[in-house]
């Protein structure tokens, strides 16, 4: 094995402690520098990363102790970092969403090269979403010929302290929550081609129902419920519905129907959870075996295939041309409820490789 990809850190946020947990433990990384605009929180995180300097984000960038950076930052500031780091000669891998438009995205492959370019979820790698993968590759459903996708939430003002950010331009369900069903649903049953899309906002103000701040109205600008229609390449059609005006449901988070049989898929926003088969003729649901994906995943699992693939001349799986697919589906099907018609989607990807049991 050649030595560690080294990391670099911007923004560390809340979610960075999840991602710097698990590189902790891996071997085929070394976290490196941190860098965040409130440097008193990057030092705070120096803890979670031993060994890592405090750096600038330029000083970052242009480090030559920085490998890869990974891009933590809110994402207004995703392609600015972005491009940074591909400019500078670095690989990156980012949080979802991997821009705020899909110009913004291509850009950012078109700078990078020969370089990797990796993005959130990695969510997807783990066993729930790839045992369920294996097992449409192994026939074990038939042809595939439906899908149901269905985020439920009455609003993340419920529980989050400054939620604004939600329900602004850029935010919403589909932008927030989609980019998790949507890999999910392109690793099991491929690209998308075409959408048909509806959408609606229950009311124009929220109130913010936690923390310093409770009490707070703010307006809502964006829509709150979205839902749509999705053709895949290989004609499954796949229902979706992403909704912040749902109190509660009961509704699996996403099911595979083929022609021989159906299979309840878990949340793809974990790495694990239970898949479940009913074949034709069966008198009731069965758990299938764990047979594909990263055990135990967590966060941060997409940085070390992205370095596992450099080593092994191979595709990482996390990867920003499949980020980019999962934005322009978003972004047209958003297009599609506005206009109020189908709409083609322009973009392709190819299925990244099934992750093997380990």
């Amino acid at each position: 094995m050649g030595q560690p990809l080294k990391i670099g850190v911007v923004g560390l946020g809340g979610i960075s402690q999840a991602y710097l947990r698990t590189l902790q433990r891996l071997p085929e990384v070394e976290v490196t520098a941190l860098a965040d605009l409130d440097r008193a929180r990057a030092e705070s995180a120096l803890a979670s990363a031993p060994g890592a300097g405090v750096l600038s984000v330029p000083d970052l960038v242009a480090s030559g102790d920085v490998d890869l950076v990974l891009n933590l930052t809110v994402p207004a500031a995703h392609s600015e970092v972005a491009l940074a780091a591909v400019t500078a000669g670095k690989h990156v891998y980012g949080e979802k969403p991997f821009a705020t438009t899909v110009e913004q995205a291509r850009a950012i492959l078109d700078a990078a090269g020969q370089l990797r370019v990796g993005c959130a979820p990695d969510t997807v790698l783990g066993t729930g979403v790839q045992t369920a993968r294996k097992a449409v590759e192994d026939g074990l459903i038939g042809r595939p010929i439906a899908a149901n996708a269905a985020f439920s939430s009455p609003g993340h003002e419920r529980w989050h302290a400054n939620p604004e950010f939600y329900y602004r331009d850029g935010g919403g369900p589909l932008l927030d929550m989609g980019p998790y069903y949507l890999t999910a649903l392109i690793h099991i049953l491929g690209p998308v081609k075409r959408v048909v899309g509806v959408s609606s906002r229950s009311r124009d103000t929220r109130v913010i129902g936690s923390g310093p701040r409770t009490g707070t109205v703010f307006e809502v600008e964006v829509a709150t419920h979205v839902a749509g229609i999705l053709v895949h390449e290989t004609d499954a059609v796949t229902t979706l519905a992403m909704s912040f005006d749902i109190v509660d449901s009961a509704q699996p988070k996403i099911e595979i129907h083929g022609d021989q049989g159906s299979l309840s898929v878990p949340d793809p926003n974990g790495f694990d959870g239970d898949v479940s088969l009913r074949q034709s003729g069966d008198g009731t649901w069965r758990p299938l075996p764990l047979s594909a994906g990263f055990r135990d995943g967590s966060r941060g699992i997409g940085v070390a295939d992205l370095a596992a693939s450099l080593l092994e001349s191979r595709p990482h799986r996390a990867s920003g041309e499949v980020a980019l697919h999962v934005l322009d589906v978003m972004v047209t099907l958003l297009a599609a409820a506005e206009r109020k018609t189908s709409l083609e989607v322009h973009s392709n990807c190819a299925r990244p490789a099934l992750v093997p049991l380990s």
